[in-house]
């Protein structure tokens, strides 16, 4: 492989210099982690300014580790400090506090603390060629997951679709039977529910605590009669299902079955119904140095995604970083054509493909 154009050999001194940035980078996450859980962030959102004695008052905790928290947040620029009194700025506020932002990113914190307590588990499976399974990593990972896609789906999600008129014309016909595979907490499911009101809309997940949780939040939004969910490998889904379209929303890479999922789906879409994967938008080949979004998906696919794909025997092994041509393989294997990729630009992290028969 040609080195890269970009690259240039580093000093001691400026490698040393960069493992002392990643330390502060990694203390000022954990220690955001700190202050989400602890719904620090919150009360000084909500409430504004506060010292150590006020903020424990508002939220709870001990008021020395509050003290020490404030200071260091304030050391390192996240937070202001007047007279005392200790204030979170607009800005960091909306990433830090805003659910509904697409600039939320607390979750982020949360996520790679629950890969980090894992830790012991991860060298274990990096020796053995074992993994860790995704229950494992707790409700951490599993809650963060979902809370970093749900300001994308909930308000982005409708209006991408509607983008591709043959696509939404389907997703809109009276009566229409979508599939919603890897459906997680549900948030998905929910806004393709919300977005086409005709549609009823069925969520698949192997995780059953991220069914309790889909199942809860569509109640809570009021779509619990048009949007279920079911404990179920969508490996198993049965080929006279006739659903009228099918989505696996940032998922396909962490299955250790790709191809069997992807043939199960395709089968229990009716002749010519659409197919969707939305999953993270890599380059088409492996390049280094890479780009910020190539590195923070390798992050997740050594930390996080390979490991749970490769808890489990005979596994694809995929990982975080699917490139196109990989999920045209899969595609392929499964009995589809081809793989398309959608007009959808500007969401996320992901890309939008359509498998296609015919």
């Amino acid at each position: 492989m040609r080195p890269s154009a970009v690259f240039r050999a580093v000093t001691t001194e400026e490698f040393a210099d960069r493992v002392l940035r990643s330390a502060l980078g990694t203390v000022e996450l954990l220690t955001i982690h700190l202050g989400d859980r602890m719904g620090w962030y919150r009360a000084l959102a909500d409430g504004g300014p506060a010292t150590p004695a006020e903020l424990v008052a508002r939220a709870g905790g001990a008021e020395r580790y509050a003290r020490e928290w404030l200071e260091q947040q304030a050391a390192y620029g996240i937070l202001t400090v007047t007279d005392g009194r200790f204030a979170l700025p607009p800005g960091a506020a909306e990433v830090l506090t805003d659910t509904a932002s697409r600039d939320y990113l607390a979750p982020l914190a949360r996520m790679l603390a629950a890969a980090a307590v894992q830790l012991p588990a991860l060298l274990d499976a990096y020796r053995t060629g074992g993994g860790v399974p995704w229950g494992r990593y707790g409700a951490d990972m599993r809650e963060s997951q979902a809370d970093m896609n749900r300001p994308w789906f909930e308000g982005a999600l409708a209006g991408a679709l509607a983008g591709v008129p043959d696509l939404d014309a389907v997703l809109r016909r009276p009566g229409a039977r979508i599939a919603d595979i890897g459906c997680g907490a549900g948030w998905s499911t929910i806004a393709l529910a919300r977005a086409y009101p005709s549609a009823r809309v069925a969520g698949f997940d192997v995780d059953p605590p991220s069914v309790e949780l889909a199942t809860a939040n569509a109640r809570a939004a009021g779509v619990a009669g048009r949007a279920v969910f079911q404990v179920a490998d969508a490996a198993g889904l049965p080929a006279d299902a006739g659903f009228d379209a099918a989505f696996a929303f940032e998922c396909v890479h962490d299955m250790p079955y790709p191809v069997a999922v992807l043939a199960a789906v395709r089968a229990a879409v009716r002749p010519g119904g659409p197919v969707v994967v939305m999953d993270e938008a890599v380059g088409d080949a492996f390049t280094a140095p890479a780009g910020d979004t190539e590195r923070l998906m390798y992050g997740f696919s050594t930390l996080i995604c390979l490991p749970d794909g490769m808890a489990h025997e005979n596994s694809a092994g995929t990982g975080t970083v699917m490139r196109p041509g990989t999920l045209r393989d899969y595609a392929r294997a499964a009995g589809f054509r081809d793989v398309e990729v959608l007009p959808i630009d500007d969401f996320g992290f992901w890309r939008f493909y359509r498998l296609t028969d015919g």
